[in-house]
């Protein structure tokens, strides 16, 4: 009897953060000043929220830029100055200056760069494109009336506090739909992988591009393995 791989063993998952209800936080389609009034926590976000309010006494949500506060006041789609938490196109924002939450076409409300501590560089205004620099170091060109938050998300330092247990990793995990802990494949039996099992001698861990599926494990087609010889 076949079994099942392992993606469909660890189930379904819950849809408690499918629902409809969950709130989308995006960029306002506004002008003028906005001041902070809260900052708050979203379940199932690892960015602050800042809740702000306009003038006209209309209350949003956007990503918190890290450095501000409450009674903060932040300008949106306005020629002020280069501040941190102000709303811009990001073709009037100077080159060099971090930028997040970034529109990939004018008022979707942002698109990139919105998880803690993300944030993209502007790098060159060329036409009426803009380019700018990702963490991932890829280069990639928006339109100039795209907007963007200036400065950094708040929260940067999460990935910088150790679990210290591994409970709390494993409901990290959890919470995220991941496999923890990890088994390695030789401790397991010989029915569960095929570098499992301890009564032979040791196998290579290179396997064909052409195995079937459930021998493919380890290097696929690998040129080489281990470090390089100096």
């Amino acid at each position: 009897m076949g079994k099942l791989i392992i993606s469909r063993r660890r189930g379904k998952g819950s849809p408690t953060y499918r629902a409809k209800g969950i709130e989308k936080i995006r960029l306002p389609i506004k002008t003028g000043k906005a001041h902070i009034i809260d900052l708050v926590h979203i379940s199932a976000r690892n960015t602050p929220i800042a809740k702000i309010k306009f003038e006209d006494g209309t209350v949003s949500k956007i990503i918190a830029p890290s450095g501000i506060s409450t009674n903060s006041v932040i300008y949106f789609n306005t020629d002020k100055k280069i501040h941190v938490g102000n709303v811009m196109p990001i073709g009037k924002i100077p080159e060099g200056t971090p930028v997040f939450c970034i529109e990939s076409v004018y008022g979707d409300g942002g698109k990139f760069c919105k998880s803690s501590g993300a944030f993209a560089i502007i790098r060159a205004h060329e036409g009426e494109y803009t380019y700018l620099k990702f963490p991932s170091k890829k280069i990639r060109k928006f339109k100039n009336n795209c907007r963007a938050i200036i400065g950094k998300p708040a929260g940067s330092g999460r990935v910088l506090k150790p679990f210290v247990k591994a409970g709390n990793k494993y409901k990290y995990m959890k919470s995220r739909g991941k496999l923890y802990p990890r088994t390695s494949p030789s401790k397991m039996n010989p029915t569960d992988h095929p570098f499992g099992g301890k009564t032979g001698p040791g196998r290579s861990t290179c396997t064909p591009k052409n195995a079937p599926p459930g021998q493919k494990v380890g290097n696929i087609g690998a040129r080489r393995t281990g470090r390089r010889k100096r």
